[in-house]
Parts: structure tokens; C-alpha cells; sequence
């Protein structure tokens, strides 16, 4: 009962950013379902579900489940291998159980383990995907797809030749909508009237601005028109039956498939690690700093993707343009995602004529400015004042994810951030370099609170360089763990090598029963020192 009360609370502070996030998610479900080989409806089944059953169950404030971009390849493969859509919609029901096991597993804790730097890369990425693929559908060339989060598609891609067709195809009525849209939605962002005006947003504006333009090209005859081919296509069921008709369940003999088995556990895993990357991303775009519960998360996604796919809707996962354009809008509570999915359902059943008079110029203009504060030259600034260790993986990460796909571009913005905290942690203070001790008859290695495997390499260079007729104070006072073979090295250097080159070894709070053996040896020069467990 709180539950409901608080989500009635927040429908007036969060119904524009709702209707926003309706705008945006309208063209990309389509889109998404055309580029998966999917009926049409089917991308829009997905957004109502995602927007709906998932908003309600999750607890994540800005983040918003849909159709993804990430899977179209994946659905797209599979259901060509199945032979029908009927069939993968078991693959998606497979999908959405190994979910529900993957939360109760507790799982979703692998979040927390993605750096902040390689989110915020993955976030400018994409900011820089969506503006380069936006720009052509302000253009007025439609051909490229929507829905893509890939700037080159796969293949031989001709650059030049794709630039060439899109200037070629520039449509001038569809440049003026999209120029009056930006200024509107700039407006209502700068000018304070404007912003308060909650329940008239500017994205709302601006669609309604640009289709009264564009009926105003056409009833004028004007050259300036925009035709059908550029503005949004929904299908248009005539009666009950019409509708019934668009709709598909699934055949439940696809369980019995080893290939739909094998379809569902990868749809499973992918969209689980994109729902965990979205989710951390939504989380750092919201403005309080709430934190998702990512284990009720995956559980939320796993109900999410069960119904979709009963009901004859694609696989989804938690979206990055969703859920920014959702922040970008205002958004404060979940309220806003299922805003989102009550308006395209009450609108994809009611004026579904209307919503194809909307300029796909106008939807343009809406996501570069969600592309714009993705990728603002401010965040790069930032992580280049913070130094190589925070830059070069927040770079990387933009760099692959532009040029190959999200998935890989965190991979490799990981793998770099862990380099360097391998590294970081090999070259402790310990370390001392042959030209460093040179000369030195007295040195102190003070280690580390924690010394792994990855320090014995620093270690043991160091004590290779350690000259004889000196001595070494091992200091490992303020050491709460110390490896067993970094223990072991300690000791056969203080039993062998110093006593063969006269070196004289203090060790400082060791454990006296690791060093029994160096103790009874009446050559040993080592002394120990107060008693302590590392």
C-alpha cells in the first residue's frame, strides 16, 4: 500500500519526464524490433513491459528497461537460425528464468567492481554514438537505423560513400524542424519560466511544434514537406481483431530445441552485464546518489522479460538513452518509467495515426541534446585532471565503445584499469632500484597492510640489490597479511644468501613461529622482533 502511495505521489513531478522518455523510446522500440527482423509490435510490447512490470519492481530511480539496441544482433541470428519468432519467444522465457536465478543468486553484486572512470567512458561513448547517428535523421536521411548503438555498422563500411548519401539526401524542411525543435528544448532547459513549466515539457513542445510545421508544409504544397518515409510509422489496427492479429505467443514446443536453450542462456548473459553496466551508469545520473539494488534488479529484468515474452515481446534490458534522456528530463523517482509505458500503451491503442505524424527531425533534436550531456567536453577535462591512471581508461573506453560496441568497450577499459592497479601494486614502496641502494649499507623496507603475490616481483628485485656487508630492517609492524611465498622468499633470503654475503636481517613484526626454522640456526644473523600475527 506505501508502495502505491508513493508512486501515485510522484506522478505530477515526474509526468514530463515520463512523456520525454515516451518520445524517445517510441521510434527505438520500432526500430529495434525492425533491426531484430521482429514484428513491429513486438519492440513495442517490450517498452510497455520494461516500463511498466519493471518500473514497478525495481527499486532504481532513473534507470529505464526496454527493447535493447546491444541484443538486436543476437535476436536477430536467432531467430533466422529458429526459422520463427514463435520459437524464440521460448528463448526469451528461458532468458527471463536464468535471470530470476541469476538475482537470487546474488549476482547483481559484480556491479559494484566497475570503475567509475570506465562507466563514465561508456556514458561519453555513447553521447558520441547518438550524436553522430542523430545527425543524419536531422538531416532528413532516414535510411540509417534508429535504433543502432554501433557508429560503423559491421562489414565493409565506405565512410566517405555514407557521408556523401547523407549530404545528397539533406532535406531542408526537416533541417528547419529540427533547428526550431533545439531551440525550443534550449530554451525551456535555460530559461527559468520555461523550466518550470513541469506539465509542458520542451520535448513536448518541440513534437507538437514539429508537426504543426510540417502540416503546414504540406497543406501549403510545399516543397518543404516531409514525406511518410521520415516520420514515425506505427502500425495502425483498424479494429480489435486487426489488433489481436499483430500480436504472437509463443509455440511451446521451442523448448524442446537445444538451439532455443542455447539462444536463452545468451540473451541471459548479455543483457544481465548491460543491465549491470546501465544500471551502475543511472545511478552516477542521479542527482541524490541513490543506489539500485542490482540482485532485485536482475530479478525485476528476469519478471520483465518472462511477461514480454508470453505476450509476444523482444528480450530487454535496462537502456542508457532511456534512462538519460529520463535524467536529462528531471526525472526524481521510478514514477517516471512507468509513466513512460502507460503512455505507449494507451497511445499505440488509441492515436497511433497521430504519433505517425511525428518528425523523426523532431525525435533527432531530443537525443542530441541527450547525446550533448553524455559526452560533455567538461567530463573529459575532468578524468585529464585526474591523471593517466584515470584518463587513459576512461579514453579507451569511448574509443572501443565508438568503434566496436559497449560490451567490448568496458572489456577493454577493465582490462586497462586493472593493469594499472596491477602495476600500481607491484611497485609498492618497497621497491628500491639496483642504482637506489647502491652504496647503501642501511636500509629499511617498510611493507605494505597487505602483501599478495603480485608484490613478491618488486620484493624480490629489491633484494637481489641489497649489497652484502649491509643490513635490512624488514619492517612488517603495520602488515595485517602477508602471502605464505612471500613469507617463504623472506625466509630463504635471511637463511641463505645473507648469511653467504654477511647481511644482517631485522625483521619486525613477523609471527616467531614463521621464522622457527631461522631461529635455531646458530649461523642465522637474523633477530626478531616483537611478536605479532600478519
Amino acid at each position: 500500500m506505501r508502495k502505491i502511495k508513493s508512486l501515485t505521489s510522484g506522478i505530477q513531478s515526474n509526468f514530463a519526464s515520463g512523456l520525454v522518455v515516451f518520445l524517445v523510446a517510441l521510434p527505438l522500440c520500432l526500430g529495434i524490433a525492425l533491426a531484430s527482423g521482429a514484428p513491429p509490435l513486438s519492440g513495442i510490447i517490450s517498452g510497455i513491459v520494461g516500463g511498466i512490470i519493471i518500473g514497478y519492481i525495481s527499486n532504481s530511480h532513473i534507470s529505464v528497461s526496454g527493447p535493447a539496441a546491444g541484443l538486436t544482433a543476437i535476436v536477430l541470428t536467432a531467430i533466422t537460425e529458429l526459422g520463427a519468432f514463435e520459437l524464440f519467444l521460448c528463448a526469451g522465457i528461458i532468458a527471463g528464468i536464468i535471470q530470476l536465478v541469476l538475482g537470487f543468486a546474488r549476482a547483481g553484486s559484480i556491479s559494484s567492481y566497475f570503475p567509475n572512470n570506465v562507466i563514465e567512458g561508456m556514458l561519453a561513448g555513447i553521447g558520441i554514438i547518438i550524436i553522430f547517428k542523430q545527425i543524419p535523421h536531422a538531416l532528413g536521411y532516414d535510411q540509417d537505423n534508429i535504433s543502432s548503438e554501433a557508429l560503423f555498422e559491421q562489414g565493409n563500411y565506405d565512410v566517405l560513400g555514407y557521408a556523401s548519401t547523407v549530404l545528397s539526401s539533406v532535406h531542408l524542411g526537416a533541417i528547419i524542424i529540427a533547428v526550431v525543435s533545439l531551440i525550443i528544448l534550449i530554451l525551456w532547459q535555460k530559461v527559468p519560466a520555461l523550466a518550470k513549466l513541469k506539465l509542458l515539457p520542451g520535448a513536448l513542445v518541440a513534437v507538437l511544434a514539429g508537426i504543426a510545421i510540417n502540416e503546414l508544409f504540406i497543406q501549403s504544397g510545399s516543397a518543404l514537406a516531409i514525406s511518410k518515409t521520415h516520420l514515425v510509422n506505427l502500425p495502425v489496427p483498424k479494429s480489435l481483431d486487426d489488433f489481436k492479429s499483430l500480436v504472437i505467443f509463443p509455440n511451446i514446443a521451442g523448448f524442446t530445441n537445444p538451439d532455443v536453450w542455447v539462444a536463452g542462456a545468451t540473451i541471459a548473459i548479455v543483457a544481465s552485464i548491460e543491465t549491470l553496466l546501465c544500471v551502475e551508469a543511472a545511478d552516477r545520473m542521479d542527482a541524490h546518489r541513490r543506489i539500485t539494488d542490482t540482485n532485485l534488479e536482475l530479478k525485476a529484468q528476469g519478471i520483465g522479460n518472462l511477461v514480454s515474452s508470453f505476450i509476444g515481446g523482444l528480450p530487454m534490458t535496462s537502456v542508457v538513452v532511456r534512462s538519460s534522456a529520463n535524467a536529462n528530463a528531471g526525472a526524481t523517482s521510478k514514477v517516471s518509467a512507468i509513466i513512460h509505458g502507460i503512455l505507449l500503451l494507451v497511445c499505440v491503442l488509441s492515436i497511433p495515426f497521430l504519433l505517425n505524424k511525428i518528425p523523426l527531425a523532431t525525435l533527432a533534436a531530443v537525443l542530441l541534446l541527450v547525446g550533448y550531456n553524455l559526452a560533455k567536453p567538461a567530463t573529459l577535462m575532468h578524468f585529464w585532471h585526474k591523471g593517466k591512471y584515470q584518463f587513459i581508461p576512461f579514453i579507451a573506453t569511448i574509443v572501443a565503445v565508438v568503434t566496436t560496441d559497449l560490451l567490448k568497450g568496458v572489456a577493454l577499459g577493465m582490462l586497462i584499469s586493472v593493469f594499472y592497479i596491477l602495476q600500481a601494486n607491484m611497485k609498492r614502496a618497497y621497491y628500491y632500484s639496483k642504482e637506489e641502494l647502491e652504496g647503501v649499507m642501511d636500509i629499511t623496507i617498510n611493507l605494505a597492510e597487505e602483501v599478495t603475490f603480485l608484490n613478491k616481483a618488486a620484493l624480490k628485485k629489491t633484494l637481489k640489490n641489497i649489497e652484502a656487508n649491509s643490513k635490512v630492517t624488514i619492517n612488517a609492524q603495520n602488515t595485517y597479511y602477508i602471502a605464505s611465498d612471500v613469507v617463504d622468499m623472506i625466509q630463504e633470503f635471511a637463511n641463505i644468501r645473507a648469511v653467504e654475503e654477511n647481511i644482517e636481517v631485522v625483521l619486525k613484526g613477523f609471527k616467531t613461529t614463521t621464522y622457527r626454522d631461522a631461529i635455531h640456526d646458530k649461523h642465522s644473523h637474523v633477530s626478531i622482533g616483537h611478536s605479532r600475527t600478519i
